[in-house]
């Protein structure tokens, strides 16, 4: 088997090989303190396609029989650029496939380069792990944004953090500043906007305390997933859900799949099932690797 580089661009740089669908020891991160989540956030482009470069060739040393690099990367990614990105807004319009590849010949390194959309990195990494790269899967990452993953990958936007999932005229708290968008529910950023007397764990524990104004949103919260999840089975069909990130720690996963239920009706369409998997970015990066193996 082809043995790749896969390396995540997320709010740090994970990086690693992956060889026959599996990872070969452990991963890089930078910054070495994975507390510091916001270390990227106002490097400019070029700074982090030098960045980028580093990581891939530190973790190709030792490698000579490298093939491929795949580069998972937040926002809209197609075709090798960037066409949105929310979170790190200086890679918007970048050329990142063609600058890193061009970087990395600068330095003596000439390998084929893949971009992906992040959360399809993770469907693919977790699709790896639970034996399914023969079937499709579908990927909800939940943190400072929500990311929608789909293995395999066909064409389209795919930005499913963007769903619209309410007509209120007030839902205006996603980054984008798009109307009724589940990320401005979900998204960590959206509820430190909403409550900003309390943060997003203080909410769902005082929801489990009974306090009403709390409990409420986390109705809203679970009840705007699950609109989310049934406009895709309704889309593209029923099938195997996964939760990950770190804000899955609010999942009320009965309560979620009764709403999703109450809003899927066609027998046809009712076998699908959601799990909560562990957060892990090694799981990503194993997915970059194999995309850029494909």
């Amino acid at each position: 088997m082809a043995k790749t580089i896969g390396i995540m661009l997320t709010e740090g740089i994970e990086a690693g090989v992956v060889e026959d669908n599996a990872l070969v020891g452990a991963t890089t991160h930078f910054p070495e303190n994975r507390s510091e989540t916001n270390a990227l956030v106002e490097k400019p482009h070029e700074d982090l396609v030098e960045l980028l470069c580093d990581r891939i060739l530190d973790i190709a040393q030792g490698h000579s029989d490298i093939t491929a690099v795949g580069l998972g990367l937040p926002g809209l990614v197609r075709q090798g650029v960037v066409e949105e990105a929310p979170n790190l807004p200086q890679l918007k319009g970048a050329k990142i496939q063609q600058a890193v590849s061009f970087a990395l010949h600068e330095r003596g390194f000439d390998t084929n380069v893949k971009t992906i959309n992040d959360a399809d990195a993770m469907a693919a990494g977790l699709a790896a792990q639970f034996g399914k790269l023969d079937r499709m899967i579908r990927v909800w990452t939940l943190g400072r944004g929500i990311g929608y993953g789909r293995y395999p990958f066909i064409d389209g936007v795919w930005e499913g953090g963007h769903m619209v999932v309410t007509l209120d005229d007030k839902e205006r708290y996603c980054g984008c500043g798009g109307r009724g968008h589940l990320e401005g529910i979900m998204g960590h950023r959206a509820m430190r906007m909403r409550f900003l007397d309390l943060e997003p764990e203080e909410v769902f524990e005082m929801a489990k305390k009974g306090d009403e104004r709390c409990l409420q949103f986390k109705k809203l919260w679970h009840k705007a997933l699950a609109a989310a999840t049934a406009s895709s089975i309704h889309m593209t069909g029923p099938g195997k859900f996964y939760l990950t990130g770190t804000n899955t720690r609010y999942i009320d996963l009965p309560m979620l799949e009764n709403y999703v239920h109450q809003m899927v009706t066609m027998s046809p369409l009712q076998s699908f099932s959601i799990e909560v998997v562990k957060d892990s970015t090694g799981t990503a990066v194993r997915g970059a690797g194999i995309v850029a193996g494909m």
